[in-house]
C-alpha cells in the first residue's frame, strides 16, 4: 500500500513543511506520479527497452515513444506539470482534507484525561493517537470512520466486511527513520519531531518501530564523540550526520543502515562501520547517503556503499523483493500480506487476464499477481524503482510482467487510444489519492474489475464518487489496520465495470411477431 504515502507516522513524523516523512520520500523516489516528483521528466518510457525476461517490451526503448507505438514526447512533455491539474481536484473537495484535520484534532482531545499508557512520548510525539483505547476498541473505530466515509456510495451498503487487524500490534515497522540533532548541553539525541513543532523529541525505545532497530540507532549515537562526529544543525547547516534509516527484513533477517550525512566526507568511516558492525553483526549492509539540500527530504541523490550489498531483500506472499534505500515497501509486513491477499482475491483472477498495476513502485503487488493471470503490465514513474522491479522479477523468475516507467494516467490513455484492453485494474496510489484525470484514463481502458488500494478513507470516497459517475460501482470493501495505534486505517475495495452495452440483443420469435402484426391490421 507504496507510496504508497500512508505509514502510520502521522504527526511524528511531519518535516518543518507539515508533510510526513516517509511520504516526502515517497514523493521523491517518483511514486507519487503526478508532476516531476523525483525531478525527472515524465514521459511514456520504458526502461531500456526490456521486459522481465531481456525481450524488447513492444519494440521500443527510451527514446520517448509509448511502448504501443506512438510517439508521446511531443503531447505529454517534461514541461507539463500535472500537479496543477491535482491542486484543481484537491480545491474542488477542500472538504476533504479540512475533514480529515479536524478528526484528528478531536481524536486529540478525547485522549486527554484518559488512562495511562506506556508510551512517555505520547503527548509530544502525536503519533500514537489511539493508546488511551484498547485494541479492540480501536479498530471499533477504524471500522466505523471507514463505514462513514464510503457511506455515500448506496451501493456499498450491506457489503462492509469486519476490519482485519493484527495478533500483535507491537513493534511492526520495518523501517526507521531517526533525525539527529543535540540537546541543550550539545550532547547528540536522536528521535522524532514533536507535533505541530520542527523540535527533535529523544526516543530510546518506540512501540511500534522494530526493537533491533531502535537498538543499532542508539549505538550509533553513542559512538559518535568517540569519532568525532558532529550532528547536523539546519539553523547554521554545520555538523555531519543528519538522519539514520535502518530497514530491517522481517522474512530474511537482512538489516539495512543508512547514514544519511551532510557532506560526503564520513571521518574513519571504515573504522566506524567496523564497530558498528561489531556491536551489531545482524547488520547486512551500511551505506552513507549524501543530502546537502535544505528542504526537508530525507535521502539525498548521492551515495556511497561502505559495507555489503547496498540493499536488502525480504519475502512477501512467497515472493522475494530487493529493496535499496529510496525503494517503497511497507512498513507492515505482517498486515501487507493480508492486504495483498485480500485485493489478489478480490480480483477473481483465473489466469486469462490482462492486469495494470498502477503506482507499481519496486512492483510488489503486481509479482504477486503475476502467478494467477495471463499477463501483468506495470507502470511506475521513477526510474530507479522500474530498475529494482525489473531485478525483482528476475529474480522471483517471473516472465509474464512488463514495467514501464511513464505517468499512470498517460500511459492509461494512451492504451486506450491505441485500442488496447485490460481486464483488471490494480491501483495504490498515495495518501493524497488518485486524480480525475486518472480515474478518467481508467475509464477509458474499461478494465471490468478495479481493485483499489487507499491509505485515506477520506479521498477514496472521494474517488468513489467520481469513478461512480464513469460506470463504475464499488462492490465490496475490506479496511486493514496496517498502522495500530495511529489514526491512519488501510482500505481495498473492489469497484465492477458496469456501463450499458452500446449494443441490444433482442431474440424475437417471427411467428408471435406476424401473428400481432396481422392482428394490429386486422384492428385497423
Amino acid at each position: 500500500m507504496s507510496g504508497r504515502p500512508s505509514d502510520g507516522r502521522g504527526a511524528a513524523g511531519r518535516t518543518s513543511a507539515g508533510k510526513y516523512k516517509d511520504e516526502e520520500e515517497k514523493s521523491a523516489a517518483g511514486r507519487s506520479m503526478f508532476g516531476k516528483a523525483d525531478g525527472r521528466s515524465v514521459s511514456g518510457r520504458t526502461i531500456s527497452g526490456k521486459s522481465t525476461d531481456g525481450k524488447s517490451v513492444a519494440g521500443r526503448n527510451m527514446s520517448g515513444k509509448s511502448a504501443y507505438g506512438k510517439n508521446v514526447s511531443q503531447k505529454y512533455t517534461s514541461g507539463q506539470d500535472k500537479s496543477s491539474g491535482r491542486q484543481q481536484y484537491d480545491q474542488r473537495n477542500k472538504s476533504v482534507s479540512k475533514k480529515y484535520e479536524v478528526d484528528a484534532k478531536s481524536d486529540i482531545a478525547q485522549r486527554s484525561g484518559r488512562r495511562e499508557t506506556k508510551c512517555p512520548y505520547e503527548k509530544k510525539c502525536g503519533s500514537c493517537r489511539y493508546l488511551y483505547l484498547s485494541y479492540e476498541e480501536q479498530l471499533k473505530k477504524k471500522e466505523a470512520f471507514v463505514r462513514q466515509e464510503l457511506e455515500k456510495c448506496p451501493e456499498l451498503k450491506g457489503h462492509f466486511n469486519p476490519i482485519i487487524g493484527m495478533e500483535n500490534p507491537w513493534n511492526y515497522r520495518n523501517k526507521v527513520t531517526a533525525i539527529f540533532d543535540r540537546d541543550r548541553k550539545g550532547n547528540p539525541v536522536s528521535g522524532v519531531y514533536e507535533e505541530g513543532t520542527h523540535n527533535v523529541i529523544p526516543v530510546e525505545r518506540c512501540l511500534i518501530e522494530d526493537e533491533l532497530a531502535d537498538r543499532i540507532i542508539g549505538t550509533i549515537r553513542g559512538m559518535l564523540k568517540s569519532f568525532k562526529i558532529k550532528v547536523y544543525d539546519e539553523d547554521t547547516r554545520y555538523g555531519l550526520l543528519r538522519y539514520v534509516l535502518v530497514r530491517r527484513a522481517f522474512a530474511t533477517g537482512e538489516v539495512m543502515v543508512v547514514l544519511v550525512t551532510a557532506s560526503p566526507v564520513l571521518p574513519s568511516k571504515r573504522n566506524f562501520t567496523n564497530a558498528l558492525l561489531k556491536a551489531h553483526p545482524e547488520i547486512t549492509t551500511v551505506i552513507q547517503n549524501v543530502n546537502t539540500r535544505t528542504d526537508s527530504l530525507i535521502l539525498g541523490d548521492k551515495q556511497q556503499v561502505l559495507y555489503g550489498k547496498g540493499y536488502i531483500e525480504d519475502v512477501l506472499c512467497g515472493c522475494r523483493f530487493r529493496i535499496s534505500p529510496a525503494s517503497f515497501y511497507q512498513i507492515n509486513p505482517v498486515q501487507t500480506e493480508k492486504l495483498y491477499k485480500k485485493a489478489i482475491e478480490l480480483a477473481g483472477l483465473k489466469g486469462t487476464e490482462t492486469v495494470i498495476d498502477a503506482y507499481c513502485g519496486i512492483g510488489t503487488i503486481g509479482l504477486i499477481a503475476a502467478s494467477q493471470a495471463k499477463n501483468v503490465i506495470s507502470v511506475e514513474l521513477n526510474p530507479d524503482a522500474v530498475k529494482d522491479a525489473i531485478v525483482n522479477a528476475k529474480i522471483n523468475g517471473i516472465k509474464n510482467v512488463r514495467f514501464y516507467k511513464a505517468d499512470a494516467g498517460q500511459f492509461l490513455t494512451q492504451m486506450a487510444e491505441e485500442g488496447a484492453k485490460a481486464d483488471v485494474l490494480l491501483m495504490d496510489p498515495p495518501r493524497s489519492g488518485s486524480t480525475e484525470e486518472f480515474l478518467q484514463s481508467a475509464a477509458l481502458l474499461g478494465p471490468e474489475k478495479i481493485v483499489y488500494i487507499s491509505c485515506n478513507p477520506v479521498t477514496l470516497g472521494r474517488d468513489l464518487m467520481v469513478l461512480r459517475k464513469l460506470g463504475y460501482r464499488a462492490e465490496e470493501v475490506w479496511p486493514v489496520d496496517m498502522f495500530p495505534w495511529s489514526g491512519h486505517v488501510e482500505t481495498v475495495c473492489l469497484l465492477s465495470n458496469r456501463k450499458p452495452d452500446t449494443k441490444v440483443r433482442i431474440d424475437v420469435d417471427l411467428e408471435d411477431y406476424y401473428r400481432i402484426k396481422d392482428a394490429k391490421k386486422n384492428q385497423n
